[in-house]
């Protein structure tokens, strides 16, 4: 069968550690090319997506799809996504206030989706705070417990699905609280006293299931429960796709570095499945997105940290935050972005964003290499399910020594810098925080 002319999916996934600008790119993607539907295939709650609108409206995008400013535009959450009903609620009331009145109608969530609990949030935070000095750099959105209590027990996962029937809602709900008060036992001596772990344990307190179920049914009115024959509709509709990732590629599940990863395939890979699924008949691009130098916000490795760069690359919407710690930057890797791109099974194009970015600096430099005491060191994915190998990886890591090559800190010199050592080329380069900063460069379409 021969594709469709008007038909074509855009996978927007970042190389790095996240918070490349994921978010913006969508935004102008879809008034770029029109885009009629944005579909998050990973992650949750936990997104941070900045989008400013070229009037100046400012909203962080954590669960609608980063497009939802453009008026008509929908929001498909799939399966492979955790949702907060009461983080939604209180993004669409910031949305509303904003004037996107009708960002509920242009909702769908399909009923597979994992649904996280104030119960797995408190666990999180409770587990985080207990590791002291030892954190492993979550974000306290209950994403991890979440995903690994639907692993563990999964008979009492609950899901978008079962919030319309207040039985198997309860009973789910009792079995998880009972299970993440269970698992908190061990660790309650090692917590410290401090206001955030009284809050935490406070929900373990009393049983307010009835008022969080009411609440659950009232914001679930308001969107569409879906299923996959609802999404496969969608992809068939005339016009452009969007595919809209979280987190970052070297936070992945199987390919990041443990214990500093996330519960979720970052890469490609769930967009992919969705749009085989649905049979998809239409041109698919695999969009990698990276900043022109690298951060990462929270503990783990981070070969080419440059603390003296945090001055001159001041944040506006990235800073400390109470689970997650400092935002941290540094210079461009390339051994990172190319295991990036191998584990996502390569890219078609590359955007490039923060070229604003290159005027706070004197010079710019790359790093090409990597060496752990004084012999090459390559950086590959690992074989499938191979924890022990990468958590090995991990601890090399924190050891290795980059080495750096240099460029003068413009745009042309940057570009074709970033394009020779990643083999790919850059078809897309944001200049600033909204849709009128991106430029689509010759030849890429």
């Amino acid at each position: 069968m021969p594709t469709p002319p008007d038909r074509r999916a855009i996978l927007v996934t970042d190389l790095g550690y996240g918070d490349a600008g994921k978010g913006t790119l969508v935004d102008f993607l879809a008034r770029q090319h029109g885009a009629h539907t944005v579909v998050r295939f990973n992650g949750g709650a936990q997104a941070a997506h900045n989008v400013v609108t070229p009037d100046g409206r400012w909203h962080t995008f954590s669960q609608f799809g980063a497009a939802t400013f453009v008026p008509g535009v929908r929001s498909y959450f799939s399966r492979h996504t955790l949702i907060d009903p009461l983080a939604l609620e209180n993004e669409a009331a910031h949305l509303i206030a904003l004037g996107v009145t009708d960002c509920y109608a242009r909702l769908s969530i399909d009923r597979d989706a994992l649904v996280i609990t104030p119960y797995q949030q408190a666990a999180n935070r409770l587990k985080e705070l207990a590791r002291g000095a030892n954190r492993h750099g979550s974000c306290g959105m209950g994403i991890g417990e979440t995903a690994a209590d639907a692993l563990a027990m999964p008979e009492s996962a609950l899901r978008m699905g079962d919030l319309a029937d207040g039985a198997v809602a309860r009973r789910k709900l009792a079995a998880i609280r009972e299970a993440k008060r269970a698992q908190l036992g061990p660790i309650l001596t090692e917590l410290p006293d401090m206001p955030e772990a009284r809050a935490s344990l406070a929900l373990f307190e009393r049983d307010f299931s009835a008022d969080l179920l009411a609440d659950y049914r009232d914001i679930t009115r308001r969107f569409r429960i879906a299923d996959e024959s609802d999404l496969a509709a969608l992809l068939r509709a005339p016009g452009p796709v969007l595919f809209e990732g979280a987190q970052g590629v070297l936070l992945d599940q199987d390919v990041g570095f443990p214990p500093y990863n996330t519960w979720s395939n970052t890469t490609f890979a769930n967009a992919l499945n969705l749009l085989g699924e649905a049979a998809y008949q239409g041109d698919v691009h695999r969009l990698g997105v990276l900043r022109t130098y690298f951060t990462r916000h929270g503990a783990g490795p981070f070969v080419t940290e440059a603390p003296e760069l945090s001055p001159l690359l001041p944040e506006r919407h990235n800073g400390l935050s109470a689970w997650q710690g400092g935002f941290r930057v540094g210079w461009f890797d390339a051994v990172a972005a190319r295991y990036a791109m191998q584990a996502c099974g390569g890219i078609d194009s590359l955007a490039l964003t923060h070229m604003d970015r290159l005027a706070n600096l004197p010079a710019w430099q790359w790093c090409d290499a990597y060496t752990l005491d004084g012999q090459p060191y390559a950086l590959t994915p690992p074989l499938a399910g191979d924890q022990d190998a990468q958590a090995a990886v991990t601890r090399d890591l924190f050891r290795v020594t980059p080495e750096y090559q240099a460029a003068p800190p413009n745009g042309d010199s940057v570009i074709a810098a970033i394009e020779s050592a990643l083999g790919t080329r850059i078809s897309l380069t944001s200049h600033g925080i909204s849709a009128g900063d991106k430029v689509m460069r010759a030849g890429t379409g």
